[in-house]
């Protein structure tokens, strides 16, 4: 038996850092989770802890019966995840492991926050972000800790059932829910239209009492299938979130329906009273529509990057002794040679073996125009082979290729919650809690005053105030504007950029690889001695060899010889040195040469590039770079909205004034370093917020510190990584189209809030005061409701300028 704490209760292991307990007979029992305390606290509760003393005891102490054997059954199901083949097809591994849960069950911020502060308890646990709207769990882990059976166990502790994300089981899992609603709809709705056409009759006085509880009995038969059916998603999200101690928006409406239910029952069978089955019904029928159509609105959202993973085939022919094999994409292996036909899909990233080869990347990147690929360069999976049949080398499979990474990026970015949405999950809590006291005070109100409309009036207060409206308000809008951007080659990293965007009013460029193509040429040299030039030249190729910047890829491409190298250093914005036969090289600016030579100057008026030893400067090169097509029409329209434009570059004063003059750029800040690029924008944020806009190693720094960043999807790996946003087509136009998104996402979340707001404060007061009965407030919620979610779908429109 492990010396682990276990649970009182159940037995089991009590997850780390996990802090519960029953007092049972005098002393602090502890609790592996909210569950087995409940039943304990009722045990006990109940004058029933002789349970704990009588209870059948096995032959190594653990109590028999406690854990369903449901719960059993699937805890031997998921140990099969454990399995690293079978990882393989869902776990992005590494020294912390992350993998995308799909969770059954989970409907509202109250789920969301009972599985990660279940999963947060969990000893190896690096990080969980729970999205209640898309109904997954990202979660970070030490494999060497745990298991990810632990992990899916924990979550099936607490009531929902979690199995790893795979786009290929999207459609299938929304299409059963979707069913789901369909049938219970179904249900819903022709009880609504029995049991209202039973009332209308009933409105009449001239019914005598026997046909009037026959009526009653015939609205009891149809009903009934309405609650036990029909309203189980509501009942069992309520009973989650009061076993978690907390309240959601169902527990109202769980409460109204129960409570018209019951007292419609009671006056049915003692023949008393008033029924209000149509109401239940008809409540029940205007819920579910409209989940269903937030159940339609979310898988909009989400569908495209499950049709991204949908393009990818599954099969692929690989060489197997100097023959073609069909097999499964998953079984492909790191250094297989594959084939792929002209028109099919790329399967995986890889290396062209080919000589040349044409591919469409427009899933990739939205440019539409095929892309020239010549032998070793990099193809992704995804794009589409134009031409002849290519022969690749397999660099990356499964959760590792490029298009793996933009979807994962994207249900990161719809996993995280900004101020605004945070701050929804909280009052929307309060409010429930609200909504509550409120019902409690008018049932006690109008118990004084008016005590046979006492239970109706309370009735329609809790319906007509549940904040269903108030819940879907920033959720849905926020899926529909990462979507949107999704849609128009813009991958959104961070969604609490769409919070700050309406916010930034300095905008700050880089130059090389930003407003530039970043394909640079060698358009002048000089060299020191003639007849060196082919050794100079080798070692400035070799050095550049471990540089990303983009100045330094004309070098790489020279066609001399490489040389060997020892003690590489890369100083970024600066350049490198490297030791070459016990002699010491630099290559870089002329401030980094000027590091050894401090009255060096430059032998060619326009060179940017030097290489020197310690003699002296040996070489000099002019590299330049064109200016991106849609650079001036961005500019010009930053301008025109009163944005404050800066160039923030490394390069020199005079060709970065060049550019700036081209451009209409008039405050520009050239021959900065990493450093000197943090301080200026430290002090620009001073007056405002500030979005950056860079690609390169030496941008990383200070794109980790603006308010908003931007990078391109061929800046380098470091920049994307503190980038807020990375633009996937190349365009600068796609500036404008994320700048709109973010100030239309604001104005709908505002409009949202103040809907959802607005209407239970008008709806309030005639709800207590006994002016709104039950059925026009059910009417009333419903409708609220629908105007928010079709509000947020607007934002699935296409951006301008995407």
């Amino acid at each position: 038996m492990s010396s682990a704490v276990r649970c009182f209760h159940c037995h089991q292991p009590v997850p780390a850092g996990l802090n519960l307990s029953v007092e049972i007979d005098g002393e602090d029992k502890p609790m592996c989770c909210y569950g087995c305390q409940s039943v304990a606290d009722t045990i006990v509760s109940q004058g029933l802890i002789h349970f704990y003393k009588f209870r059948e005891i096995d032959d190594e102490g653990v109590p028999q019966a406690l854990v369903p054997e449901e719960l059993d059954s699937l805890h031997e199901q998921v140990k099969a995840y454990d399995d690293p083949d079978i990882q393989r097809e869902f776990v992005r591994s590494g020294d912390v492991n992350e993998v995308t849960l799909a969770v059954e069950g989970m409907t509202c911020a109250a789920c969301a926050w009972l599985i990660e502060r279940q999963l947060r308890g969990l000893s190896g646990i690096q990080h969980v972000v729970v999205n209640a709207t898309t109904d997954r769990v990202n979660v970070k882990w030490l494999p060497e800790t745990l298991k990810l059976s632990d992990i899916l166990a924990s979550i099936h502790k607490v009531g929902y059932r979690a199995l790893p994300f795979q786009q290929a089981d999207l459609e299938q899992s929304f299409e059963k829910t979707r069913r789901s609603y369909i049938m219970r709809l179904g249900v819903a709705g022709l009880a609504s239209m029995q049991t209202m056409m039973v009332a209308f009759g009933l409105y009449y006085d001239d019914i005598d009492d026997m046909h009037r509880l026959y009526f009653w009995w015939v609205s009891l038969l149809f009903t009934a299938p309405v609650i036990v059916y029909s309203c189980q998603p509501f009942f069992a999200n309520a009973i989650r979130a009061l076993r978690a101690r907390t309240v959601n928006m169902d527990v109202p409406v769980s409460l109204a329906m129960m409570l018209a239910f019951v007292a419609s029952f009671y006056a049915t069978v003692f023949d008393t009273g008033e029924v209000y089955y149509e109401c239940v019904s008809m409540f029940a029928f205007l819920l579910l529509a409209g989940r269903y159509l937030e159940l339609l609105a979310k898988h909009r959202a989400v569908a495209n990057a499950a049709n991204l993973m949908k393009l990818i085939p599954a099969f692929a022919e690989r060489r197997h002794d100097d023959e073609w094999q069909r097999v499964m994409v998953k079984y492909l292996q790191m250094d297989d040679e594959i084939r792929v036909k002209p028109g099919e899909p790329i399967p995986v990233d890889g290396e062209l073996i080919s000589e040349q080869a044409w591919c469409d990347e427009s899933l990739l990147t939205g440019e539409s125009r095929p892309i020239a690929k010549q032998q070793c360069d990099s193809l992704y999976a995804g794009s589409v082979n134009q031409q002849s049949p290519l022969i690749m080398k397999v660099k990356s499979t499964h959760q590792d290729t490029l298009l793996a990474g933009i979807v994962s990026l994207q249900d990161t970015a719809m996993q995280q919650k900004p101020r605004f949405a945070r701050l929804a999950d909280i009052v929307g809590r309060y409010f429930v809690i609200g909504t509550l006291t409120v019902s409690s005070l008018t049932f006690l109100s109008w118990m004084l005053l008016s005590p046979a409309d006492a239970f109706w009036v309370t009735l329609a207060v809790l319906v007509a105030t549940c904040p269903c409206a108030l819940a879907l308000a920033a959720p849905t809008a926020m899926s529909g504007a990462i979507n949107r951007l999704n849609r128009s080659g813009v991958l959104v990293k961070n969604a609490a950029i769409l919070e700050i965007l309406p916010k930034v009013n300095t905008l700050c460029l880089d130059k090389t690889g930003t407003l530039t193509q970043g394909r640079f040429s060698l358009v002048q040299s000089w060299f020191r001695e003639v007849g060196n030039e082919s050794q100079y030249s080798a070692i400035a190729r070799s050095l550049e060899q471990y540089s990303e910047h983009p100045l330094a890829r004309p070098f790489q491409q020279i066609a001399v010889q490489e040389v060997s190298l020892d003690n590489v250093d890369n100083q970024p914005g600066q350049g490198l040195s490297g030791l070459h036969k016990e002699q010491d090289y630099r290559i870089g600016s002329l401030n980094y040469i000027q590091q050894w030579h401090p009255d060096a100057q430059s032998p060619l008026p326009q060179a940017n590039v030097y290489l020197c030893d310690r003699s002296g400067i040996l070489a000099a090169w002019q590299v330049d770079d064109e200016l991106r097509p849609d650079a001036l029409d961005m500019v010009n329209w930053f301008k025109k909205r009163g944005f404050k434009l800066i160039m923030l570059t490394g390069d020199h004063q005079d060709r970065a004034m060049s550019m700036a003059k081209i451009l209409g750029i008039e405050d520009v800040r050239a021959g900065l370093q990493p450093k000197d690029k943090m301080e200026s924008l430290r002090e620009l944020q001073q007056h405002g917020a500030v979005m950056m806009v860079g690609d390169g190693i030496n941008d990383a720094p200070v794109l980790a510190q603006a308010d908003a960043s931007v990078t391109f999807a061929s800046g380098t790996e470091l920049a994307q990584a503190g980038s807020d946003v990375v633009i996937l087509n190349g365009r600068l136009h796609a500036l404008q189209g994320l700048l709109h998104t973010g100030t239309l996402t604001r104005a709908i979340i505002r409009q949202n809030f103040a809907w959802a707001l607005g209407y239970n404060a008008v709806i309030l007061p005639l709800a207590v005061t006994g002016h709104v009965g039950p059925l026009w407030a059910m009417l009333g919620m419903s409708i609220s409701s629908l105007i928010v979610v079709s509000n947020s779908l607007r934002l699935l429109k296409k951006p301008r300028g995407g």
